[in-house]
Parts: structure tokens; C-alpha cells; sequence
């Protein structure tokens, strides 16, 4: 059998691959993986472990800001103003509008003729074929041409550095494959330009998105096989008991134990609302409970650590020291444990609008999720109150009973209350959610994309792009 070229360039992403069934679901395939962080030498233990050749990723260049990123930034809002979709429009007045410049919100208008026109499928027929000429990665180019693979797995379409390596197989006629690799990206992300020859989705929800957003796509085979990475959460080898996971955070087993876990809330500042609960556990006013600052993967927790040394022993800021850019960071075993006893330990989990709310739910552990904006003056009162009632990804989740939605800071403190109380409460309902994003609740989705690819070589697939000169 050909090989496969398996593209990561998160430390997301590095994590299903590594520390799944996936790799050994292709132990019959010369299997090669290119990845940002194996140039890492935090890493290089555990790429040395993988069962495949890991290689660094290519060198590559950006697209020229004019004309290829200008045109790129008409086609999105084309298809903005195409679909409509309440995600992408809530974003694009509350964050977009104020983060990009003036000459790229100038692009608006006739983006707007354009789409009502029908002319948002042409134009990005057009464009696909423009970026594939140009060139941003020789070496990737050069790679390819000497391994000759069946198939190319791309699982970071919506980042920057995978699409260089996607036009080059393109290019050689080499079929690719998507990894949709979250629940939200269909629908939030910037346009996926190219289009690929096969597509691989977490549920029968984001397959029906995907055919929705993207009408090529109607035309591939799209694989459901789960959310590989909470594989991991099934997987006994990396639990640990409650006394030796609490101890070094100086916590003690017997108590309770709350979760804030922080996360990237487009912009909102959402560790205040963990500050604020802090004071409040240190205070007592929700009785002999510890508290846990999770900061998200990619923060460093030294700022956080600082901030919260004042409320004493029962509050405490898991350790995330991160230096180096975040393309080459990864995630290693230490990490992964640390991860999934994070939640498999939490009695109580508080987030603002965050997927960790699912994290909680596969343990069954309840979440409170902050329906407000925590900092003072609450600036963005209005973005999170949409992205709880009207994102397309999060409204399901947020509105299905299986999170306590908390308005303001005294309502966090009863939802904790409550779940304490009975933890028990909303099971049912946190079932339902978890199995609505994540398809497959069984500790086999690493398996599952493993045989979606093997089915795809196998199958023979055409590139949807002819080879090019």
C-alpha cells in the first residue's frame, strides 16, 4: 500500500495522533507524519515513540498581503453575507469590526453585491485556483515528489501552515484529506478555499454543517468517526488517583474540589470571573471547597499565578510555564494526565461559553457556564449572551439543560451549590450534549479516523484538482 502524509501543526491536533489507537489503525501503511513541533527538542522523547517517521514540518512563506490575502479576506465575506450564519455575523461585529484595518473593511460593499448576485461559488472557483499557483512551500513540493503518497491528511485547514502544503499536493495531483478538528470551526473559522478530496467530521451534526457551508463537499466522501482526542478520557492508563493528583497542587482529597478552566473567549476576559469566585472560596461563602485556575493549553500561568497567591491555600493555579511560539509546542504524556485528571477529578467545572464543558460532561462532572461578561464595565455583555443563544455551535450546547447557564456571579455560586448538593443533577442532559458534539462516546474515534483514511486509499480517490505545472 502507498504511504500516507499525516500534516499537524497544533499541539491539538499532535495529541490524537500521539497518544491514540490511530497510528497503529494504520500500522499496515507507511505512515509519515510532518509535524511543527518535532523540531522541538521538549518533543523529540515522544515523536521518538510514534509508531511512523516523524519528520519536521517544510519550510514555507506567506501569501503576499496584496493581491492574494486581500482577495481571500473578499471571498470570506462573501460567504458571510451568503450564508448569514449567526456565528460568523455575532463575530464580525463584536471582534472583527474592531480588530482589522480599514482597507479590509472596505471590501465589505462589494462583497455584499456579490453574494446577493450568486457570485460567491465562481469567485472562489476562481481564487482556489489562483492560490494554488503560487507557490509558499518548494521544500513541501520537493518532499512530496520523492515519497509519492496516496493520500496527503490535512487536520489544520483553517491555520496557516498546512494549506502551503495542501496546494503543493494539489498541484502533484495527490488526493488530500480534511480533519474537521473541532465542533466550532465550520461555522467560526475563516473559509476553507481549497477544496479536498475527502473530509472527516466528529458527527452526523458538523456532516450535515460541512454539506451546508461547503457545497463541494456534497460531491467527497465525508467520514463521522468522533472526537479522537477525548479518547484519551477512556483511557485508564492515565488516570491517577485523587490524593496523588491533588497533592502536589496542595489540595486535600476529602474536599471539594471546583474547576474554573479558563479558556479563549474571543476576546472577553474571563479570568476576572475566576477571580472573582476565588475571593468568594476564600472567603468561605461556599463552605470547605478548593478551587483550581486551569489556564487554557496555549497561556502561560505565571501572570495567573501571581494574581491569585492572595487568596491562600485553597485556590491554585495548575502550572503552564510555555515560552516558545505556538506552532512548536505539543503536548506530552506528563500533559495528557494532567489533562484528563484535571476534569476526572473536578466536582464542579466553571468556563465561560467553552468546549470544557463537554470535557466535564464525558466524566460526568457538571458544568456552570458564565452566561456574562466577567469583567467590570462589562464591555461585551452583548457577544457572550450571543454566543451562548444564537453561535451555531455553542446555542445547542448552552440551551440543552445540561449546563447550569449562570447571568451573573452570585448565579455561578448557586449552580456550584447545587451540583454539589446533588451531583447527579442534569445527567441525562450532559449525556445527551456530549454525545450531540462528539458523534461517538466509546474511547474508539483514533481507531475510527485510522480506517477512515485506509478506506479512502483504498477506494483509489481522484484529486479534486488535475496536476498543474
Amino acid at each position: 500500500m502507498s504511504g500516507v502524509v499525516v500534516l499537524t501543526s497544533s499541539a491539538l491536533t499532535d495529541r490524537m495522533i500521539v497518544h491514540t489507537a490511530f497510528l497503529r489503525a494504520l500500522e499496515d501503511c507507511d505512515t509519515r507524519i510532518w509535524a511543527c513541533s518535532a523540531g522541538n527538542p521538549r518533543f523529540q522523547k515522544m515523536w521518538d515513540k510514534a509508531p511512523a517517521v516523524v519528520e519536521p514540518f517544510p519550510s514555507l512563506r506567506p501569501f503576499p498581503e496584496f493581491p492574494h490575502n486581500y482577495l481571500r479576506r473578499l471571498n470570506e465575506f462573501t460567504w458571510d453575507f451568503r450564508l448569514r450564519d449567526p456565528s460568523r455575523m455575532s463575530a464580525m461585529r463584536h471582534v472583527r469590526n474592531v480588530q482589522q484595518r480599514a482597507y479590509v473593511r472596505a471590501l465589505k460593499p462589494a462583497a455584499r453585491i456579490m453574494a446577493k448576485c450568486h457570485f460567491h461559488e465562481p469567485f472562489e472557483d476562481w481564487l482556489e485556483k489562483m492560490l494554488i499557483r503560487y507557490s509558499r512551500s518548494t521544500e513541501a513540493r520537493e518532499r512530496l515528489l520523492a515519497e509519492r503518497p496516496a493520500a496527503v491528511l490535512s487536520t489544520g485547514t483553517f491555520r496557516y501552515e498546512e494549506p502551503a502544503v495542501v496546494a503543493e499536493a494539489k498541484r502533484l495531483g495527490i488526493p488530500v484529506l480534511c480533519l474537521v478538528t473541532s465542533w466550532d470551526n465550520v461555522s467560526i473559522k475563516g473559509r476553507m478555499v481549497f477544496k479536498y478530496d475527502g473530509y472527516i467530521v466528529w458527527s452526523e451534526r458538523m456532516k450535515a454543517e460541512l454539506l451546508s457551508y461547503y457545497p463541494h463537499s456534497r460531491t467527497a466522501p465525508v467520514y463521522v468517526v468522533g472526537a479522537p482526542q477525548f479518547d484519551l478520557f477512556f483511557n485508564r492508563g492515565y488516570y491517577m488517583s485523587r490524593e496523588d493528583f491533588l497533592r502536589p497542587l496542595g489540595l486535600r482529597p476529602e474536599r471539594p474540589v471546583i474547576l474554573h478552566a479558563l479558556g479563549v473567549a474571543n476576546g472577553v476576559e474571563e479570568h476576572y470571573g475566576a477571580l472573582d469566585l476565588a475571593a468568594r472560596v476564600a472567603r468561605g461563602e461556599l463552605g470547605d471547597v478548593q478551587l483550581i485556575v486551569r489556564p487554557h493549553p496555549f497561556h502561560n500561568s505565571r501572570d495567573l499565578r501571581s494574581e491569585f497567591r492572595q487568596f491562600g491555600e485553597s485556590v491554585s493555579v495548575q502550572q503552564n510555564d510555555v515560552s516558545e511560539a505556538r506552532h512548536i509546542r505539543s503536548q506530552d504524556q506528563e500533559a495528557i494526565i494532567d489533562w484528563v485528571n484535571t476534569f476526572r477529578h473536578a466536582d464542579v467545572v466553571v468556563h465561560l461559553s467553552s468546549s470544557v464543558g463537554i470535557d466535564a460532561a464525558i466524566f460526568d462532572r457538571p458544568s456552570v457556564c458564565m452566561d456574562y461578561d466577567p469583567k467590570p464595565g462589562q464591555r461585551l455583555q452583548e457577544l457572550v449572551r450571543e454566543v451562548n443563544h444564537r453561535w451555531t455551535h455553542y446555542k445547542p450546547v448552552a440551551e440543552s439543560g445540561g449546563m447550569w447557564l449562570a447571568s451573573n456571579p452570585e448565579e455561578v455560586v448557586s449552580g456550584i451549590r447545587g451540583y454539589l448538593e446533588n451531583p447527579g443533577l442534569h445527567r441525562e442532559q450532559r449525556r445527551r450534549m456530549a454525545e450531540h458534539v462528539c458523534g461517538f462516546l466509546d474511547g474508539r474515534c483514533g481507531e475510527r479516523l485510522g480506517a477512515a483514511i485506509l478506506d479512502f486509499v483504498n477506494q483509489g480517490r481522484p484529486a479534486a484538482t488535475a496536476k498543474m505545472a
